[in-house]
């Protein structure tokens, strides 16, 4: 080991500060350090259940409540990413305003006596646009992100160190009495590591110095990186760590696991992964018995992509079925069933952490783990079961024990079943959606339809076709493609084929829509072809490229590229006419979205008309004054009945919508659109739509959702879920 590694080490394992704190859940100044066993608080080992909720996916007002029902769901930690392009949207310009606070959210998890773990990446994927890298760092020059790069480095140590002494001048580390013990740097870097030869693995060193020479007082990982350099721990992301994790890459470091994924991100044209209590709860229990001692969820609570935040393809609704859903509701069983394991293995963490551990062979497919403290007389034991089929009866300690398919039971004293991964004895709820409003009536509607540009419109030309993100600068999702030219070809039955990488293309020919095409998460390059006429003389055509979040994940993520390819009209199979390398116009953004008519104050920038029989129109923005359902239900917007585009209320966009993107079952991906009741005020409330094509705003509605299970709270401190 080099010498400056560990005197790093060494230092990371002094207790530095000493800072008396009482209230429950604060450490008492001291650093956290760990051994091979688990997280090391107060001189204690802790075995902790952690989750995830990102303070940007939510709303401040929403964050107690959230918070809340983790801890009485039996969670320790509570966990987060670290949003850098909402927190430095220009180098230099930061904003830890509104849903940005991560102060306020950091304070509140200390209010209510959890720990936090702050995963600062600062590259964090999460299914948020760009990874979380703010879009200005493609234009700095010689730049290749998370590589040992010179540029890179500058600006991702400048705001990894930034938010450090944030939370260090609050008092949040654990060093200082804080709730902060843990933080991760990077994010799943060695799926990439390869691509980079030998710039990943000094990145990776580089990494790992420049967090800890930080000095937070707590421990850093980086998670799925078996090479993660001492003192930083290695970390496992996925549904089945107990099985697919080699463990950490030295025995003086515990076992974790950042990313147990509760479901899974949905995308646009996807159906919703629904992941069982009994199989989540399973795979926990299994990483306990082999050696885990932290477990964060991934996703706790979702919550909602607000405006442009998603990634390429991304819904809007994220991870809805976490043991908290969208709109921070219980999702039964999964939040009871997780609540009873974690009451379960901690009724025997101090034997779990410091006893013995033996495994053996119950049977072909069944084994056990014991944990056993013989000097207190304590025994913890897991009978574990892997036929996902059938029952198994075993015979441990002299007992026989029926152990149901793919399941552990848990025996406190090694003789009575305290918890059966298998076994759920928490009742299913149901979502209760009660319509208070159909904004159906066609004079409270007014519409707006945006200006389709043409060749001479534009200020930005070139003599090809031009790469779209590094066009629009991730200001707008859409630009447009213009072209003029002269028709005095032979050509019967002319089709525009227009090649894309990303993501939509509406066409307009001479100011006509003739139609779109798109790709899928899956599929990112899409050809569009569209039966046209054509003008004897001059012809107009426009493309609009639309993006729907930008890519997330990837190396040489500035490398990527969106937009049109191939632009050309095809007369025969023999006789086409290539546009690709011409003189094109662009613009950035529509009109309506430059002049910001979503918000109230510039309504007048445009003139409005009545929606009257026709409400179909592309490119069409529509707008109507409401008033708030009564009640503290969660809101939602039901747009089933619109096309594509994004919906804005009182000046805050809740989101994309694209309703018309179907699954393989003949159904969107998403209509129910959340506005959290903080963005309401208590009358004349401005809704506007942007819709792209096709949709009909008069039928969409405004509903309220509520559970068959009831929430009650009991007190501050005490929180109680009943059954009606």
């Amino acid at each position: 080991m080099e010498l400056w590694w560990w005197q790093l080490r060494r230092a990371f394992v002094v207790a530095a500060v000493v800072v008396v704190i009482t209230q429950e859940g604060c450490v008492r100044g001291e650093d956290v350090t760990y051994d091979g066993r688990s997280l090391i608080i107060d001189g204690e080992r802790r075995l902790l259940f952690s989750g995830s909720i990102h303070y940007p996916r939510s709303t401040p007002e929403m964050w107690g409540s959230l918070i809340g029902k983790a801890k009485e769901g039996g969670l320790n930690v509570i966990q987060t990413y670290v949003f850098w392009n909402r927190h430095e949207p220009q180098p230099g310009q930061y904003d830890f305003s509104g849903r940005n606070d991560l102060v306020k959210f950091i304070k509140e998890i200390q209010a209510q006596g959890l720990y936090a773990c702050l995963r600062i990446g600062p590259f964090i994927e999460s299914e948020w646009t760009y990874g979380g890298l703010p879009f200005w760092l493609h234009d700095v020059p010689g730049i290749v992100y998370r590589s040992d790069n010179e540029p890179f480095k500058f600006y991702m140590q400048n705001f990894t160190t930034k938010i450090v002494n944030l939370m260090k001048s609050e008092g949040l580390y654990a060093s200082q009495g804080g709730p902060i013990i843990l933080s991760q740097i990077e994010n799943e870097y060695q799926n990439i590591e390869a691509a980079f030869h030998e710039k990943g693995p000094s990145y990776v060193r580089w990494a790992a110095k420049m967090a800890v020479d930080l000095q937070t007082g707590a421990p850093w990982v980086m998670c799925k990186q078996t090479d993660a350099p001492d003192p930083v721990i290695n970390t496992c992301n996925g549904m089945k760590c107990g099985q697919t994790f080699g463990g950490p890459n030295s025995p003086n470091k515990p076992t974790m696991w950042t990313e147990n994924w509760t479901s899974f991100y949905q995308v646009y044209g996807g159906e919703p992964y629904i992941r069982s209590a009994e199989d989540i709860a399973f795979h926990v229990a299994l990483f306990i018995a082999r050696n885990g001692s932290y477990i964060n969820y991934y996703m706790y609570h979702g919550g909602t992509n607000f405006g442009r935040t998603g990634s390429a393809y991304v819904i809007t609704g994220y991870y809805d079925q976490a043991p908290l859903d969208e709109y921070g509701l219980l999702r039964q069983p999964k939040w009871g069933h997780l609540k009873e394991l974690h009451a379960a293995i901690k009724s025997c963490s101090t034997t779990l952490l410091n006893g013995t551990r033996t495994n053996f062979s119950l049977g072909q497919l069944q084994e056990a783990y014991v944990f056993s403290e013989e000097s207190a007389g304590r025994c913890v034991a897991f009978l574990i079961n892997n036929d996902e089929k059938s029952n198994a009866t075993v015979q441990f300690r002299n007992a026989s024990h029926e152990l149901m398919p793919k399941s552990v039971a848990i025996l406190s004293d090694c003789e009575k079943e305290i918890f059966n991964t298998a076994r759920v004895n928490t009742k299913q709820n149901k979502r209760i959606i009660r319509s208070t409003k159909i904004f159906d009536t066609m004079d409270k509607w007014q519409k707006f339809t945006d200006i389709i540009p043409n060749f001479e419109n534009t200020s930005l030309q070139s003599d090809t076709l031009l790469e779209h993100m590094n066009v629009t600068k991730d200001v707008s999702d859409y630009l447009w493609y213009t072209l003029s030219f002269q028709h005095n070809i032979s050509c019967a039955e002319p089709v525009l084929v227009v090649e894309s990488l990303g993501h939509v293309t509406h066409a307009f020919i001479n100011n006509m829509y003739i139609g779109n095409g798109h790709g899928s998460h899956d599929t990112k390059q899409f050809v569009m072809e569209k039966p046209i006429g054509l003008n004897n003389g001059t012809n107009n055509i426009s493309l609009l490229s639309v993006m729907v979040g930008l890519p997330d994940s990837g190396a040489y993520l500035e490398r990527r590229f969106a937009g049109l390819r191939r632009v050309e009209i095809q007369c025969s199979k023999k006789e086409l006419y290539n546009f690709t390398n011409y003189d094109w116009g662009y613009q950035v953004g529509l009109l309506g979205e430059k002049m910001q008519i979503y918000k109230e104050e510039n309504m007048d920038n445009v003139e409005w008309s009545d929606v009257g029989g026709s409400s179909n129109q592309p490119l069409t923005w529509y707008k109507i004054v409401f008033e708030p359902p009564v009640g503290n239900d969660p809101v939602i917007l039901n747009l089933s009945s619109m096309g594509k585009g994004e919906a804005w209320v009182n000046d805050q966009s809740i989101g994309r919508y694209w309703v018309s993107f179907l699954t393989s079952k003949g159904k969107p991906s998403q209509t129910m659109y959340h506005i959290p009741r903080s963005f309401l005020k208590n009358s004349g409330n401005l809704l506007v739509l942007l819709e792209e094509y096709g949709g009909n705003p008069l039928h969409t509605s405004l509903n309220t959702i509520s559970l068959s299970t009831m929430y009650e709270p009991i007190s501050h401190n005490e929180l109680r879920y009943k059954n009606y």
